[in-house]
């Protein structure tokens, strides 16, 4: 396990992430992306050390940032180590129901982790279930055109 201080950075279109020292990708194997769980000073998170702009650099979702109280420019305490475990993702009865229907589960099952687990995210998030739905239906027609 690898432990580092970085401090968030966000773009202009709102994602965030830490750059991450060359001496720590170099200790996780190097290469162009390296899956990692990953701690934002505690706050676990599984994700992927990628180049983001002309870094490599760990996403911070905003839900962790959230949950941390930081934002661009705080500094956070990262621990980051390899994660071999396959990347799966527990699909919601309605959605795969829905995928199925459409027949689009195999561009789903196509899609990246990251992707996949965004669009159930979006999905489990929904307070109502009129705003469920409408994500659902919003996730197959995305799948539709791909």
């Amino acid at each position: 396990m690898e432990t580092f201080e970085g401090t968030i950075e966000v773009g202009d279109g709102g994602g965030a992430w830490v750059e991450v020292p060359g001496e720590v990708v170099a200790a996780l194997g190097g290469g162009g992306r390296i899956a990692v769980r990953a701690a934002f000073d505690g706050v676990e998170y599984r994700g992927s050390i990628a180049s983001i702009g002309g870094c490599m650099a760990l996403g911070v979702l905003k839900s962790i940032r959230s949950e941390l109280g930081k934002g661009g420019g705080d500094a956070v305490t990262v621990t980051v180590e390899l994660d071999g475990d396959p990347r799966t993702v527990d699909v919601p009865e309605d959605l795969a129901a829905a995928l199925a229907g459409a027949g689009v589960r195999e561009a789903f099952d196509a899609l990246s982790y990251s992707r996949r687990r965004e669009h159930v995210n979006a999905i489990d998030d929904a307070t109502k279930p009129e705003t469920r739905e409408r994500r659902i239906a919003k996730a197959v027609e995305a799948l539709k055109g791909a």
